[in-house]
């Protein structure tokens, strides 16, 4: 049998035919993310809102990668 490749969590969505992607960890409540090229103002803001995020805490995780 064949070695499996390298592949990226995208490829991998891509071939299970995924557009959305479930987010655990424990000890929070799940979070689902569509697999999508933009997501609007309103679905950012519920996903924060689920993740339990509030905007500055976004805006500081995102400038620090």
């Amino acid at each position: 049998m064949a070695r499996f490749p390298l592949c990226s969590g995208n490829e991998l969505i891509k071939v299970l035919g995924g557009s959305h992607v479930r987010l655990v960890c424990e000890g929070r409540k799940s979070v689902t993310v569509p697999d999508h090229k933009t997501i609007g103002r309103g679905l950012l803001l519920k996903i924060l809102r689920d993740a339990e995020l509030n905007p500055q805490e976004f805006f500081k995780i995102l400038k620090s990668d």
